[in-house]
């Protein structure tokens, strides 16, 4: 009785063994073949641009749109801010950070398709850091992350310095005065010159006449 007893017992533990097997493996399996996966790992972009961030999960024509759960976040130094948030096959908007608040747009087409695609507008520089999206469905769940690095923008609002043209040398301004006085005594002179030459020579001729006229007439009537 014993031994028949303790066959039994034995024979009861494999099948309660088989059983356990039978359940627990399928779900190894389905969640060992979710996964997500990003399909970039490292962003850049400027400061008031625009980026797309993706990651791609495992669906499944027959997967239930209802037990879709996504949680996407921004991990910093600071801590974590929601951007995206789906339960249930629902966005919910209010679970995202006022500071992402309008500024993050979901494609709801690529998602059917178990891609998510987070269009990110007028980047700022605190969006840097390290993004963590983690999906749940029937079949398991899995998470990724990838990196964004947001430099800021260059500067335009200061004003620019004129270019400073070339000043003419001074020096060359004040020999002109001293060169248009030079020129202007030089032709003075050449002026008084000609101007007492020719009264002399009007004097001298003027001179001769009388001499001639006084030859010809040496005594007077």
């Amino acid at each position: 009785m014993r031994r028949l007893f303790t066959s039994v017992s034995s024979h009861r533990e494999k099948m309660i063994c088989r059983i356990l097997l039978l359940i627990i493996l399928p779900s190894c399996v389905c969640a060992a073949a979710f996964v997500v996966n990003v399909p970039q790992s490292s962003y850049q972009a400027e400061e008031g641009q625009s980026i797309t961030l993706e990651w791609t999960f495992t669906a499944k024509p027959d997967s239930s749109w209802s037990s879709l759960l996504i949680f996407c976040e921004l991990r910093t130094d600071d801590g974590g801010s929601y951007l995206y948030h789906v339960h249930e096959g629902d966005e919910v908007s209010e679970s995202q950070e006022e500071h992402f608040a309008g500024r993050v747009q979901s494609d709801k087409d690529a998602l059917r398709e178990g891609r998510i695609r987070l269009h990110v507008s007028r980047l700022r520089t605190e969006d840097s850091g390290l993004y963590l999206c983690s999906v749940k469905n029937d079949y398991g769940s899995s998470s990724e992350r990838c990196r964004l690095n947001v430099s800021a923008a260059a500067d335009l609002s200061q004003p620019q310095r004129p270019t400073e043209s070339p000043q003419p040398d001074k020096r060359g301004w004040i020999g002109l005065p001293i060169s248009l006085g030079l020129t202007g005594i030089i032709v003075a002179e050449v002026l008084l010159i000609k101007f007492f030459s020719r009264r002399c020579f009007t004097n001298s001729t003027n001179r001769r006449a009388n001499f001639r006229v006084i030859e010809q007439n040496p005594e007077g009537p």
